[in-house]
């Protein structure tokens, strides 16, 4: 029997291995707009944050996000991902 392997990604604020599907995926769409992909499936360039509001402050901070967007990324977008974050912790 074969054991199917879990994609794993790394979060650009805290830079650990995590599952996929436990990470938000932020992104950079072909018309230039940056995005929370619910589906994981829009096309353009993607980075992956925990669901965790400390987790964005660290990829702000470092500039994470725009590093692996390979763009500059304005205040009030980053304003509207925080909106865009779960409010309740995710386990």
């Amino acid at each position: 029997m074969r054991v199917k392997k879990i994609p794993q990604r790394m979060c650009v604020g805290c830079k650990e291995m995590k599952a996929k599907k436990s990470l938000i995926r932020v992104v950079k769409t072909p018309e230039d707009l940056i995005l929370i992909d619910i589906t994981g499936k829009k096309s353009g360039r993607g980075a992956y944050v925990c669901p965790d509001e400390s987790c964005l402050q660290l990829a702000i901070k470092s500039k994470g996000l725009e590093r692996s967007l390979q763009t500059r990324i304005s205040p009030e977008v980053y304003e509207v991902l925080k909106g865009q974050m779960p409010k309740e912790p995710q386990s």
